[in-house]
């Protein structure tokens, strides 16, 4: 059993935390899907060390539910791209072609999951910060959960911000129900602001690395990382470039095999900046409950999954010829894994996502496929291809393309006949080169959507999805919070 799984043994006591989601009365949930014997009420909670510690599992915990990796997070963060297609049978979830085509309507389910599902995170984070600094306790190991804490709200925020603009800030446990639970939407500036403070003081906590028992939980690297992508999002290229070149001398690394960074003996690798930590527990089965890989796997397979959000036709032609990346990030029909795994040469999809993959030989029956994969968040090619950019849009070409370089020369793995050099200094053509090694370096690993918005370029690579400038850079806000608020919530231009 892997060491880190200590973090969900801890998460599943479960903690009954009754608050808000996003406005009033919008959770009726516990947060933990946990035996009910193992709730402890908050009533008689956050009042020892060990509470503190529990509650900080618990966020992880929260971390891999279905709100955040499953089909809320694949409609809001995937399906609008052009990397991927719906998936499964084409009678199956169809409301995922009314994100793909760009049709959907405030009042679609999957918009008030993945919006809920920020929330309980953020929720979470609160209930630490609020709570845990009256706990008598070791006061560094305090300090480093409120840092903890204060990492996951900020990624919280960024993917709310980014989905939604403008968003209600919650920053405390609410309290008063006339003044605490019917909050209006900050302006975009102001969450990127709160993001940028949460991620300053974490920063300046977290330690760089963690003893095998932790291995898991957000870093400094970490808390750096995600401040340097939020500060890409901002075009503050000077900061972007300060993080990231801090970044790139604190030891992380590149796996020599693209493929080999997804599968499951490479979790928390040298190239692992954060992951969301996923495991299979054998004897507790409600707190083995992640289905990344499940709703993404092989369809029609024993150890397979359902086939949603498969790769693209537009994806599989993005590849240079002899870019193994392609054939990492696609399992295509009729091929052999290379963890060995025959794919029938028929089915309902040509091509499925290999980065969720999960040996079929590792399924274990009564458990969701793949439950015991980690789904990767931040990876250090990340942070080099983000130094790129920076360092290009501060007009110095030379280490833009040395970092570039970095990623592409891991892709050619000792072959040094494909993946030609990259050796143009024209800032407009070294922009292109490094807009699409994001694409193929991070394919199937729901950025390329906002990715393309941020660059300014929806129109260009979404307009024949029927994308349309001046309302799809943003999501609309789910119709149940806009009437919870009694019309304090104000929906986006345009839905």
């Amino acid at each position: 059993m892997k060491q880190y799984n200590n973090l969900y043994k801890k998460a599943a006591l479960g903690i009954s935390l009754a608050l808000s989601i996003g406005t009033v009365a919008s959770c009726t949930k516990s947060f933990l899907d946990v035996p009910e014997q193992g709730k402890q009420q908050s009533t008689v909670f956050w009042k020892t060390a060990d509470d503190a510690t529990a509650g900080v599992n618990a966020i992880y915990g929260n971390l891999r539910s279905w709100e955040n990796t499953a089909f809320p997070a694949i409609a809001i963060e995937s399906m609008g791209s052009d990397d991927a297609d719906k998936g499964s049978t084409a009678s199956d979830a169809s409301f995922f072609l009314q994100f793909d085509q760009f049709t959907i309507d405030p009042d679609q389910g999957n918009i008030g999951g993945f919006w809920n599902g920020q929330y309980r995170n953020i929720n979470y984070t609160n209930q630490v910060l609020d709570n845990v600094p009256g706990i008598a306790m070791d006061e560094n190991l305090k300090a480093r959960y409120l840092a903890e804490a204060k990492f996951v709200r900020a990624f919280s925020y960024f993917r709310l911000v980014r989905a939604f603009g403008g968003v209600p800030l919650r920053l405390h446990v609410p309290k008063d129900a006339n003044t605490d639970f019917n909050l209006p939407r900050a302006s975009v500036t102001e969450v990127y602001a709160q993001i940028e403070k949460d991620l300053t003081e974490a920063a300046a906590v977290l330690p760089p690395t963690y003893s095998a028992a932790d291995i898991g939980r957000a870093t400094k690297g970490a808390a750096l990382t995600l401040h340097a992508k939020v500060a890409m999002y901002q075009k503050k290229w000077s900061d972007v470039l300060a993080y990231t070149n801090t970044v790139m001398g604190m030891g992380y690394g590149l796996l020599p095999n693209y493929e080999k960074v997804f599968r499951i003996e490479n979790e928390n690798s040298i190239e692992s900046i954060f992951e969301i930590q996923c495991a299979l527990l054998p004897n507790n089965k409600d707190a083995s409950n992640s289905q990344y890989s499940q709703v993404q796997g092989v369809r029609g397979i024993t150890g397979g999954g359902w086939g949603f959000n498969v790769p693209s036709a537009n994806l599989a032609a993005a590849y240079e010829t002899g870019d193994p990346r392609r054939d990492a990030t696609i399992i295509f029909r009729g091929e052999t894994t290379p963890s060995g795994d025959l794919i029938p040469a028929t089915g309902d999809n040509p091509m499925y996502n290999q980065k969720s993959y999960v040996p079929f030989s590792l399924f274990v029956p009564n458990f969701n496929e793949g439950a015991q994969q980690n789904v990767r968040m931040l990876r250090y090619s990340d942070v080099l291809l983000m130094n790129a950019e920076a360092a290009n849009e501060l007009n110095n070409p030379t280490k833009a393309i040395s970092s570039l370089e970095e990623v592409r020369n891991r892709a050619r793995q000792g072959n040094a006949t494909i993946l030609p050099k990259v050796t143009t200094t024209d800032q407009a053509e070294l922009r292109k080169a490094i807009y699409r090694e994001r694409r193929v370096e991070f394919a199937m690993e729901f950025d390329r959507y906002f990715d393309v918005i941020r660059q300014g370029r929806g129109t260009e690579v979404f307009g024949s999805k029927e994308w349309k400038a001046g309302r799809n850079e943003v999501w609309p806000i789910p119709q149940t919070e806009i009437d919870l608020s009694g019309g304090v919530l104000v929906q986006n231009p345009g839905y």
